[in-house]
């Protein structure tokens, strides 16, 4: 089976792609599976399941998506194997700039689209810069130049990474996506032993344990402070 993460900022446009591409992956006859990862409420598994696709999700609540999705992954490969999948697509919640959920030797995809903002390539962190595959979507609602300026950016923060163009409405170029995705040769059946491509976002304070008083008094563990000057600067 091969394993793909699929990551991106909220409303970027990764449900959109991914169903575009499943029905591509469909007409080479391979058995596709979803496993969605959110954090308050998603109903994308119903578009799945419309398609006719296996499709789980996992609902992380007060955790952090990505913490929740590698405390889950291996879990959700087993599920994927018992299916005999040829494909399970892992769709992350709608990340923050900071997040990194990709797996060493797993093919990753981050989808980020033209309206977020020129400056917004060098604004994410692992989830863009590690990737292997960068999607850009709603290139239909930006000018020529706007695209063209934008996937430079893209580029010069990731310039190892295969960088496409993808409309998550039509979807045009989600075949050439889908011819990406499958090689008998990253067939895996564990991710036990893998590691993590860049390290997760480091919290452990009293916020992260259920603490809602403001103040010194109230603030433990791993704490990082503003330098804002003293009082005669």
């Amino acid at each position: 089976m091969n394993l793909i993460t699929v990551s991106g900022p909220p409303s970027s446009g990764k449900t959109s792609i991914i169903i575009k591409t499943i029905n591509s992956l469909h007409q080479r006859d391979l058995k596709v599976g979803v496993v969605k990862f959110d954090c308050l409420y998603t109903d994308d598994d119903v578009l799945y399941e419309k398609i006719g696709v296996p499709v789980k999700k996992g609902l992380s609540g007060s955790l952090c998506p990505d913490h929740y999705f590698v405390s889950n992954i291996e879990e959700v490969v087993q599920w994927g194997v018992d299916l005999e999948l040829d494909v399970l697509i892992t769709e992350s919640a709608g990340l923050c700039n900071r997040c990194s959920p990709y797996i060493k030797d797993v093919k990753a995809i981050c989808v980020i689209d033209n309206l977020s903002g020129i400056n917004t390539p060098k604004k994410i962190g692992p989830m863009l810069k590690s990737a292997d595959i960068v999607i850009i979507t709603k290139g239909d609602i930006v000018s020529q130049a706007e695209r063209e300026v934008f996937a430079s950016r893209v580029h010069s923060v990731n310039p190892k990474a295969i960088t496409m163009h993808i409309n998550g409405l039509t979807g045009q170029g989600a075949y050439e996506l889908s011819t990406l995705l499958y090689d008998e040769g990253d067939n895996i059946d564990t991710v036990k032993g893998k590691k993590l491509r860049f390290s997760m976002p480091s919290a452990l304070c009293s916020y992260c344990l259920g603490e809602t008083r403001i103040g010194e008094d109230f603030q433990m563990g791993n704490v990082r402070k503003m330098d804002l000057g003293g009082k005669n600067d």
